[in-house]
Parts: C-alpha cells; sequence; structure tokens
C-alpha cells in the first residue's frame, strides 16, 4: 500500500519549476499529483507520477537534486469532515503525521489525500481497521 513520491529540491529560480515539467513531459512522465513547498531561497517539489522510478532516473540525469520516499494514499470522502476522520484515527493511535496534500479525481466522487507519516504500516493498519480506504500503487499512479 505504499506508493512512491518523487521529492525534487529546487532553487528559488525563474524557471526551475519549468525545467523539471518538461524534463518529464519529455519523457513520456505524467504527474498525477504535486506540492510544492518553499523559502526565499529553495523550494521542495513533491510529484506523484505514473512512472517513478523513470521519473527519478530521468531527473537525476538532468542534475537534479532527486530522492525517493514512500507515502499512503488514502480515499476520502468529498464531504466535510471527511478529512477530519483520518486524522483523527491517526491522532487516537499517535501517529504523527509529516505532511500531507489533496487531490481530487475524475473518477469518483471522493479526495485522495497523500500522507506522509512515520509508521507507515501501523497507519495503513489502523486506517483500514477504521474503514478507510488505501489506494495502492498502480491505482494511483494509472489515475
Amino acid at each position: 500500500m505504499r506508493i512512491k513520491q518523487i521529492s525534487v529540491f529546487l532553487e528559488n529560480k525563474s524557471g526551475r519549476l519549468a525545467k523539471v515539467t518538461r524534463v518529464l513531459g519529455d519523457n513520456g512522465i505524467n504527474i498525477r499529483a504535486l506540492s510544492i513547498a518553499d523559502t526565499t531561497d529553495f523550494g521542495i517539489l513533491r510529484l506523484i507520477v505514473n512512472d517513478p522510478d523513470r521519473a527519478y532516473g530521468v531527473l537525476k540525469e538532468s542534475g537534479f537534486s532527486v530522492n525517493a520516499t514512500d507515502v499512503i494514499a488514502v480515499e476520502i470522502p468529498d464531504t466535510p469532515g471527511g478529512l477530519a476522520g483520518a486524522l483523527e484515527c491517526l491522532r487516537e493511535a499517535n501517529i504523527n503525521i509529516e505532511y500531507l496534500y489533496a487531490f481530487l479525481t475524475r473518477v469518483s466522487r471522493a479526495a485522495l489525500v497523500v500522507f506522509r507519516v512515520e509508521q507507515i504500516d501501523e497507519a495503513v493498519r489502523v486506517l483500514r481497521e477504521k474503514g478507510v480506504r488505501i489506494l495502492d500503487g498502480a491505482e494511483v499512479y494509472n489515475l
């Protein structure tokens, strides 16, 4: 139930984000979700793509500082309080969330939330016990 997220360290300069997306596009890699956290001098671009191993390789070859991280993708009802339910499950189990980001899909009425947690296997177990659907890599990469 783990999915691979690609993280790219970017200098906060004009055109750097465009270059990353061009490298991916030119190599037939489709972005499924992204998040960027930035400061004055740099940013961390987090990506879910259809082919994470290939994305890692082509970005590395293009000179980017790249890292692969395991995350989980959770299906959340797209209703008021939907996210709160999943977060409360993790809080009750004392599982810390390092960060998260969300996206909607065209195929369901649910939101998908990508979680980076310290204890991935425990988080998956807790969420499943509460009836929360965890997506596998193939489902996410093929959205």
